[in-house]
């Protein structure tokens, strides 16, 4: 019998069975695990759409008409700006002198990031202070920079001409100007780059580097087949951001002529225009927007093209399939 004034007691629940209140919060956690990593990347793809994604196809919507910014014209084109690109003279002038200067500055700036970063990587006394002093250039001032470089290549008293003991007028003969501007791109990435590849050094297990020696490999023989394969990922990089900023190279050649009457012509015979300063004379300077826009599509499909180029050529090299 059960005694008067007893509690009745509830049954226990049934085996197996899942209280609601457990449920939602097993829904939450099994939710938090797989949204969590979208949501912390989401506002970099926000951000991409709204400063990248768009501008870009708004640029390409723009292509395709006869705009000015100036004037107010907006009358469709279809392909007529790229029509026209194709058979545009200085267009290609244009291009040759931003590969030529692209090519200049870049193969002799990853060759010398590598040496100087394989130097930082050994033993020596203020390692720190040569290793911030190499991205010196980086905190400089381009008008500085421009006005610095003006001088070592002035044509009747600059220091380069002094040393060479010649009279080359850097300005205007185009392989002496492409040569000029890839220096000052050179002085000022070279240190960056070698950065990079040093920060990549540093993580190559240094049990590589002693076997190699008790096998009687030089120094040398350990850059070449022990660094430099172990550095193609990082080489990739390094080439990849190198190609974009090359292939849009403007402050460089605009300040190497700011003497001329108009900064963007790259000289009297145009021996220096690059791209980016085509489109922009073609934009702002004559009102043509459209065409300025479907030379900015030109130059982003060429990056593209090199990046890819870029890729091949280490993925060869690296003797990977």
């Amino acid at each position: 019998m059960t005694s008067v004034g007893t509690r009745p007691v509830r049954p226990a629940p049934r085996a197996g069975g899942t209280p609601r209140a457990g449920r939602g919060r097993a829904l939450l956690a099994r939710l938090d695990v797989k949204a969590s990593p979208y949501a912390f990347v989401a506002p970099f793809f926000v951000v991409f759409l709204v400063f990248g994604g768009y501008p870009l196809v708004y640029t390409l919507w723009v292509s395709l008409h006869d705009w000015g910014l100036a004037s107010g014209t907006r009358k469709w084109a279809g392909f007529g700006n790229y029509g026209y690109l194709f058979g545009d003279e200085q267009f290609w002038h244009a291009l040759e002198n931003t590969v030529g200067i692209f090519l200049l500055s870049t193969v002799p700036q990853m060759l010398l990031a590598l040496l100087l970063a394989n130097t930082l990587n050994r033993r020596m006394r203020a390692a720190t202070v040569f290793r911030i002093g190499v991205v010196a250039p980086l905190i400089t001032s381009m008008a500085a920079v421009a006005i610095v470089f003006g001088q070592l290549f002035d044509t009747d008293y600059g220091f380069v001409n002094w040393l060479l003991q010649s009279h080359i007028d850097w300005h205007t003969g185009r392989a002496w100007s492409w040569t000029a501007i890839a220096v000052m791109v050179d002085w000022r990435w070279t240190g960056y780059n070698a950065l990079i590849f040093l920060a990549s050094m540093q993580a190559i297990p240094k049990d590589l580097y002693e076997a190699a020696a008790i096998d009687g490999a030089s120094r040398i023989r350990q850059f070449w087949q022990i660094t430099v394969p172990l550095l193609r990922p990082t080489i990739l990089f390094t080439l990849i951001i190198s190609t974009i900023g090359g292939l849009q190279m403007f402050t460089e050649p605009v300040l190497f002529g700011s003497g001329t009457s108009n900064k963007m012509d790259g000289g009297a015979t145009h021996q220096f225009q690059t791209l980016t300063m085509y489109m922009y004379d073609n934009a702002f300077g004559h009102d043509r927007y459209g065409y300025g826009a479907a030379i900015a599509w030109a130059l982003f499909l060429l990056i593209i093209v090199f990046s890819l180029l870029n890729f091949l050529f280490v993925r060869r090299a690296g003797g990977t399939r």
